[in-house]
Formats: C-alpha cells, sequence, structure tokens
C-alpha cells in the first residue's frame, strides 16, 4: 500500500491552521468586550445602588425632620482622590468605594436630627474617633480612614476622608 504524498495537503492545512487561528482571535476578541461590557455593568449596578441608597435615607431624613430647617437631614461621605505619586493611598474601584462610604455613613449617622449651630464640639469628637480608624473585611482588604474636612451646607454634613491600606502587624 502507497502512503499518499504530503504536498498535495499543504495548501489545505494552510488554510486550516488560518482558520483556526482566525476562530482563535475571534473568540478572544469576544472575550474581551464581553468582559469590558460585564464590568461596566457591575460599576453601574454599584453606582445605583448607592444612590438608591442615598435617596432612600434623605426621603426617610426629609420625612422625619421636615418641620425642623436647622438641623442636619443627611450624611454624604466623600473619599479623596489620590494626588501625586503617594503609594501609600489605594486605587479605590467603584464597588469598595460604595462599602467603604456605607460604613462611614453608618458611623455619622450619629449626627442626623442635630442642630447645625452645635456641630463643632461634635464635628471636634467625631473626627477624634475616626481619626486612624481601621475597617476590617472590606472585600477582603482593611483600609484605615483620616477625616480631613467637615462641612455643613444646606443642612448636609459632607465629610472628606483619606483612605490608606491597613497593614496589619506582625502577631
Amino acid at each position: 500500500m502507497r502512503v499518499p504524498q504530503f504536498e498535495r495537503y499543504v495548501k489545505g492545512v494552510q488554510m486550516l491552521g488560518v482558520l483556526l487561528l482566525g476562530m482563535l482571535l475571534g473568540a478572544i476578541i469576544y472575550n474581551s468586550m464581553y468582559h469590558a461590557q460585564f464590568e461596566a455593568l457591575v460599576n453601574l449596578k454599584s453606582d445605583l445602588e448607592v444612590k438608591l441608597e442615598q435617596s432612600e435615607t434623605e426621603i426617610k431624613g426629609l420625612t422625619q425632620f421636615k418641620n425642623q430647617h436647622t438641623v442636619i437631614k443627611s450624611v454624604l461621605p466623600r473619599i479623596e482622590e489620590e494626588a501625586g505619586q503617594n503609594t501609600d493611598r489605594p486605587k479605590l474601584d467603584k464597588v469598595t468605594e460604595a462599602e467603604l462610604i456605607k460604613r462611614i455613613k453608618a458611623d455619622l449617622s450619629v449626627f442626623l436630627g442635630q442642630s447645625i449651630y452645635e456641630i463643632d464640639t461634635d464635628a471636634q469628637l467625631a473626627r477624634r474617633l475616626l481619626s486612624n480608624k481601621i475597617y476590617t473585611n472590606v472585600l477582603e482588604k482593611d483600609y484605615s480612614i483620616d477625616i480631613t474636612t467637615i462641612l455643613v451646607v444646606e443642612n448636609k454634613l459632607q465629610v472628606w476622608v483619606k483612605v490608606r491600606l491597613y497593614a496589619r502587624p506582625p502577631s
């Protein structure tokens, strides 16, 4: 029995290789587009959850304090963006930032309903209590925060914080 010559099939094998390579490249491009869209969807979902929670708490606060015009009705924590080349300040994604804001807002909820004219002593107390406060297990990482600025505008307490990664000391 004779073995057929391989030279006959060189063009067919080359075309099959190009076809398989094209299929592989197409799958890679499709997967990267799918991943980018899914990541954008997750970020949008977390932003919408934060906005929904803010709206619900504002509605609850406004109905609770609707007849009182000189009290703090909502708390808006803000995380300062990193500036320069400070390596101990992490680049936070939207989900982690939303979870940190939620926890900070829960800690500062004691200010709701307090008079805006008597906030100065309580603000210093909050700054002392929350300086170098450690939030553990925020998406499997630990963060420490420092309050930099506290401002009351239009019955809203706005708080700016610096966030840093917390490295546990060796035990």
